[in-house]
């Protein structure tokens, strides 16, 4: 078995990931980055040597946490797999963020499969419960409390929301991994594909189309009640706004390169994008309208 200084030391920082979920505060930490040295892991040792390392990884935490470490490691074992396997076949950095986003949302979901049939924990009345109870305990302490409708309309939206923040939940696990692991496994030489360059980012102009329906059917559907379609648009319109907003990063970086403008000067513009979300526009205009051509270097 390949038992270099580095592996030992990754497997060394799995562990103490492990532990660390044991800790307020910082367990939250340990779970954006729990993945880190697994994708290291996978890509630096074969298969026989990654199976023996994350057994005995997780021999230890388990002994000195129980069950808990076990069930935290094997969530983020999947993904982790997932990411290092294509980092090894050398596929586009979309496709690998694109693979491991849809592993961890499928294990979301079936994790509240799972909770519902064998530990009969009902997530949306759960939540449910809590918020009302939450809203309840703020109403006795504020001067002016909340009347029962607002309430209630708070508690509907959160918990329709549901689907939407499993949904950002797997996407920023997945980009923080591959954000960190990627730099640190090109540093000891390995070759790993990037993402494009932000100046290069361009939704299919068809995306544009399928916006504009999900906006017209999200003026035409009551914005209250729990029918499909009025959960489903609650957590389309946003997403789309999100999407459109990294295209207009993408274009604000393009503009600066024509422009030969400080790279400071993207960057800023792309905060003020994501402080203000109308500002996405720019985003649908980009993707649905040749406007780059008026920008570019005669």
């Amino acid at each position: 078995m390949k038992t270099d200084l580095k592996s030992v030391l990754w497997s060394g920082a799995v562990l103490l990931l492990l532990l660390s979920i044991a800790v307020p505060l910082l367990n939250a930490l340990s779970l954006v980055v729990m993945m880190v040295p697994m994708v290291i892991l996978y890509v630096s040792l074969s298969k026989r040597d990654f199976i023996i390392h994350m057994i005995v990884v997780y021999g230890i935490a388990t002994v000195l946490l129980g069950p808990s470490a076990i069930i935290v490691g094997l969530f983020f074992l999947a993904p982790s797999v997932v990411m290092g396997h294509l980092y090894k076949k050398m596929a586009p950095a979309r496709k690998v963020l694109t693979a491991t986003i849809l592993v961890l949302l499928g294990q979301l979901l079936l994790e509240l499969v799972l909770f519902d049939l064998l530990l009969n924990f009902k997530l949306i009345p759960e939540v449910r419960l809590f918020i009302s109870e939450t809203f309840e305990y703020m109403n006795k302490i504020l001067l002016t409390p909340m009347s029962a409708e607002l309430v209630n309309a708070y508690v509907q939206w959160i918990v329709h929301s549901i689907p939407r923040m499993l949904i950002t939940i797997s996407f920023l696990l997945a980009v923080v991994a591959h954000a960190i692991a990627r730099p640190l496994l090109r540093r000891s030489g390995a070759a790993v594909p990037g993402l494009q360059p932000a100046r290069e980012w361009m939704l299919p102009r068809i995306v544009v189309f399928y916006y504009l329906i999900v906006l017209i059917a999200d003026m035409v559907t009551p914005n209250h009640g729990d029918s499909f379609m009025t959960v489903a648009l609650l957590n389309l319109v946003p997403l789309l706004q999100l999407v459109f907003s990294i295209q207009a990063v993408g274009f604000f970086f393009y503009l600066a390169h024509e422009r030969g403008w400080h790279h400071v000067v993207p960057i800023m513009l792309s905060v003020l994008i994501f402080i203000f979300p109308p500002l996405s526009l720019i985003g649908v205009l980009d993707a649905g309208f040749p406007i780059r051509k008026a920008f570019k270097k005669p």
